[in-house]
Formats: structure tokens, C-alpha cells, sequence
């Protein structure tokens, strides 16, 4: 693969990479569609195993996404229920509000939600930030992730 084309790779993966922070786009999955396209391209077996580590990287990455914030939520005394009404409200806020209503919408849905639940500001405002500080784990994870993905196709890009 040409210098040109694969600066076009790397250009495609940081935009994935900014993707994790912008919910508009598929962050993690156009990082790994990025590394695919180039493995393809490439077609020996040496650009498959980082196309191999590349998709493990993304499984795992895009599991613990989702698993965090629900075991943060459960273990703060949430049921999933909690987190279903989180994630119609970041649906409806999408459309209200496109973009920054996905994140407005989804901590109202989730604060409504464990306030009709238990009824009280306090203990729902308590149950609001586990499920926060969850999610923002699952970014974190998420972004740590996609730069570990640009990492290991860089250095396979310079190898090969």
C-alpha cells in the first residue's frame, strides 16, 4: 500500500477515534473498518493477524462499553429497567436536541427514572452519577481502545 493510502488508513481511524467522543459517528467501528480495508489491500498473513488483533481489540472494547455502566447502575441499586428509560430518553433528546440531546436526554431519562423509583432527589441524583461516572469509564475505555488499535496497525504499517 502506497505512503498516500495509508495516510488516507490513518486519517479514517482518527476520525473513528474522534467518533468515540461524538456520538453522530461510529468511533471504534471505523477504526477497525479503517485497519480491515488495509488488511485487505495487503492480503498476506502478516496484515490478516493485525486485522485478527484489531477485531479482538474492538470485542473487547465495545463489551466493556456497554457492560460498565450497567454494572455500575446495578451496583448503585438501578434495575436495567433504569437503564432502558436512559436510553429512550438519549434517543428522544437525540431527535429534540440533535447531538448534545443524546447526553441531555439520556441523564434526564435515567434521573426521572430513579426518582419516580424511589422518590427522592438525593437518592436519584446518587444513582444518576453511578450510572455517569460508569458511562464515562466505558469512554474512557473506549477511547484507550481505539488508540491502542491506531497504535498496533501504525507499527504494523511501518513493519510491513
Amino acid at each position: 500500500m502506497s505512503s498516500g493510502a495509508e495516510l488516507v488508513v490513518l486519517l479514517v481511524m482518527l476520525v473513528g477515534l474522534v467518533g468515540v467522543l461524538v456520538p453522530v459517528l461510529p468511533g471504534l467501528l471505523l477504526v477497525w473498518g479503517a485497519g480491515v480495508a488495509w488488511a485487505w489491500v495487503g492480503g498476506d498473513p502478516g496484515h490478516w493477524a493485525v486485522a485478527g488483533v484489531l477485531t479482538v481489540l474492538l470485542v473487547v472494547g465495545t463489551v466493556t462499553k456497554y457492560v460498565l455502566p450497567a454494572r455500575s447502575a446495578t451496583g448503585a441499586g438501578a434495575p436495567r429497567q433504569t437503564l432502558v428509560v436512559g436510553a429512550v430518553g438519549a434517543v428522544a433528546g437525540f431527535f429534540v436536541v440533535p447531538v448534545v440531546g443524546l447526553v441531555v436526554g439520556g441523564v434526564a431519562g435515567i434521573y426521572l427514572a430513579e426518582r419516580a423509583r424511589l422518590r427522592s432527589d438525593a437518592a436519584a441524583w446518587r444513582s444518576t452519577r453511578a450510572v455517569l461516572l460508569g458511562i464515562g469509564l466505558g469512554v474512557l475505555v473506549e477511547l484507550v481502545t481505539g488508540a491502542l488499535m491506531i497504535a498496533v496497525w501504525g507499527a504494523a504499517a511501518v513493519a510491513f
